[in-house]
């Protein structure tokens, strides 16, 4: 169980800490989606990946 204090310093955090949640969680995400994803799925991935790699 979670107490209010720890609640309130969750809170905190992630307001002090946005960007961060949010990068972690897209992260997160990505790696669920790549477990489940088909072997079409992962090719169109790879590809964006490419062109993001060669744009920046």
């Amino acid at each position: 169980m979670t107490t209010e204090a720890q609640k309130r310093a969750t809170k905190k955090w992630r307001a002090a800490n946005r960007e961060k949640k949010l990068y972690t969680d897209a992260k997160a995400q990505a790696k669920r989606f790549i477990k489940m994803a088909t072997p079409e799925d992962l090719s169109e991935l790879i590809e964006f990946i490419k062109i993001v790699e060669k744009n920046s």
